[in-house]
């Protein structure tokens, strides 16, 4: 039977980060909903095209939009053995829908890792990212420092900083995503499927805490 997990975490969190530990270690498919909308707008197929006339009026992409990518996705040769699902439910009628698609697969969702932080946190690792013009080489003022400051050490364009990574934004972004992912925290935590991992550690710490609610 194919394995599916569903991993939550707030911005500035490492989600990302653990995702690919994970992926890795577990042998399954990494799928992101935000890469799976930027690969079909990419590619411009007729999802890519109907979910970007949606983001560029600023809205929401239908549900059934969304769904449509991860059931095309889920369809590849590589998450014939399941997936780790990084961005998609976000509520629990998206969870509602995916247990439906799941069952064709011959799945379900095993286990649903939150790897949760303080806000204070997720802010100061959210905020201090610095981004290279040239060729959008990544630093953090705090973990991730250059050489020079200001300059990238790898081509030496100038780093700036975008809007997404500002304190105010970042500070926004995480107050509405953990407004947002109560009820699927819930909706989880009632089917006895949520298993909560401390974020503030060591990403080698997470990690192994993320492997060990895998194993249970």
């Amino acid at each position: 039977m194919a394995t599916f997990i569903v991993l939550l975490g707030p911005p500035g969190v490492g989600k990302g980060t653990q995702a690919e530990i994970l992926a890795d270690t577990t042998k399954l498919a990494h799928v992101s909903s935000g890469d799976l909308f930027r690969e079909n707008i990419k590619n411009q197929t007729e999802l890519g095209k109907l979910a970007k006339s949606y983001l560029d009026k600023g809205d929401l992409v239908p549900d059934d939009l969304t769904i449509s990518m991860i059931r095309d996705r889920l369809n590849r040769p590589d998450c014939e053995a399941g997936a780790i699902l990084d961005g998609f439910p976000r509520t629990p009628a998206q969870a509602d829908a995916l247990e439906m698609m799941l069952a064709e697969f011959k799945g379900q969702v095993d286990v649903v890792p939150y790897i949760t932080a303080a806000e204070s946190i997720l802010v100061v690792r959210a905020s201090g990212r610095w981004t290279c013009r040239a060729q959008g080489h990544i630093y953090h003022q705090k973990f991730n420092q250059p050489k020079q400051a200001g300059i990238c050490d790898i081509d030496g364009s100038e780093l700036y900083q975008r809007e997404d990574d500002k304190v105010e934004t970042v500070t926004k972004r995480i107050r509405v995503y953990l407004e947002q992912t109560m009820p699927l925290v819930e909706y989880y935590r009632q089917r006895d499927k949520l298993v909560e991992v401390n974020g503030a550690q060591a990403v080698e710490q997470v990690t192994k805490d993320l492997l060990s609610a895998l194993k249970k």
